[in-house]
């Protein structure tokens, strides 16, 4: 099977400019609406709404490689590094401060030029013990050829498929460097685009022994800062990513094995992130009036068991509230539980719901019902 990068017009990609216009231009509208939006926030709330963006970038880029981390821990790290308020968060470990060291230097430094030299620290920053797992590997460096082929292969030993086989270790260092030299000299090419382009190639080339298409996937979101202006993130490509993984290695494995033209792969991508944006508008309407109720709520601030219910009722609470799952989740009589609730309403934090009597409910207020 031959492979991208082993025809001889390698690497001069081409598209369909015009099949992919309208697509992206429906992307670049978008975006605008949703950066524009943000905007308007006050500081507190887009700060807010971008910790939100960075958390889950991270810990999705890491799932779709099938590694779990813990999103407190890379909150608790991205929050230290942004000099944003940690209380309550855990201490994060050396992993997780490594991959978010990487996407903040990606994001918030999307002006500066891609080095071998970043990508090295990049790379040390990934796998802070040398090892992948139990194996040691490379770290900093591109891969030898004593690591033997890069191979994605699947199916059981003895009958394995090879989807993909990266070029040779002893060509990476002339790759790489064609490969940092356009990604770094001003193109016409719209920077969404380039974020897709520069994803595939990188991938293609493979450099390291591991880490790969985390790299990837943070040099896509260089570019799309770059698209955006801004060091701050509002939306995670690698969410998007993540909900469809399947048919992105397939989208992958495909542009891999195919000619220069890279249409299919890029009207992919496009689709993949006008997803990504609008589905990041809806969960981020959820962080910010999160955000804009303990603002207004914190003028007057409620006791601390009215601040752990109101919590609860923010993350995903099932059902309604009612007396006594208040007294419950407060721990506390039901007597108490009824005298905080009385002060809720009154404030029009929680409203009741139609009923009475023992089937009286509650439920968290409206923003215009809020006037705390």
């Amino acid at each position: 099977m031959a492979f991208i990068y082993e025809r001889l017009e390698w690497p001069d990609f081409s598209w369909d400019s015009e099949a992919l216009a309208s697509l992206l231009a429906d992307v670049r509208h978008k975006q605008g609406r949703y950066l524009g939006r943000m905007e308007a926030l006050g500081f507190e709330l887009r700060a807010e709404a971008s910790l939100t963006a960075l958390t889950n970038e991270v810990v999705k880029s890491s799932a779709i490689e099938g590694e779990d981390l813990n999103p407190k821990e890379v909150r608790s790290s991205i929050a230290r590094k942004l000099g944003l308020e940690v209380a309550g968060l855990p201490e994060p470990g050396r992993e997780v401060e490594g991959i978010v060291e990487m996407m903040l230097d990606a994001t918030q430094n999307f002006d500066r030029p891609l080095t071998t030299e970043r990508l090295f620290n990049w790379h040390a920053a990934l796998f802070p013990t040398g090892r992948s797992g139990m194996n040691r590997i490379t770290v900093g460096a591109w891969r030898t050829a004593e690591a033997g082929p890069m191979q994605v292969v699947s199916g059981p030993v003895g009958r394995e498929k090879v989807h993909f086989e990266a070029p040779a270790a002893e060509r990476l260092e002339t790759e790489m460097a064609s490969f940092l030299k356009w990604f770094n000299v001003p193109t016409e090419i719209d920077p969404v685009l380039k974020a897709a382009v520069a994803h595939l190639w990188f991938v293609t080339l493979h450099p390291f022994e591991d880490g790969n298409g985390r790299i990837a996937r943070a040099i896509a979101d260089m570019a799309l800062s770059q698209s955006d202006g801004t060091k701050e993130r509002f939306y995670s490509m690698s969410t998007g990513i993540e909900a469809e993984r399947k048919e992105y290695y397939l989208q992958l494995e495909t542009a891999q094995g195919g000619d220069l033209d890279i249409t299919q792969w890029l009207t992919w991508f496009l689709e993949c992130l006008d997803r990504t944006i609008e589905s990041s508008e809806k969960a981020l309407s959820t962080v910010l009036h999160k955000a804009k109720l303990w603002q207004r709520i914190n003028l007057n601030p409620v006791n601390e068991r009215q601040q752990r219910v109101i919590n609860r009722m923010l993350d995903n609470f099932q059902g309604h509230l009612t007396t006594s799952k208040y007294a419950k989740l407060a721990k506390c009589s039901n007597d108490t539980a009824l005298r905080d609730i009385r002060e809720l309403l009154e404030r029009n934090i929680i409203a009741k719901n139609p009923g009475g009597g023992r089937s009286t409910s509650y439920r968290l207020a409206e923003p215009d019902e809020a006037s705390v």
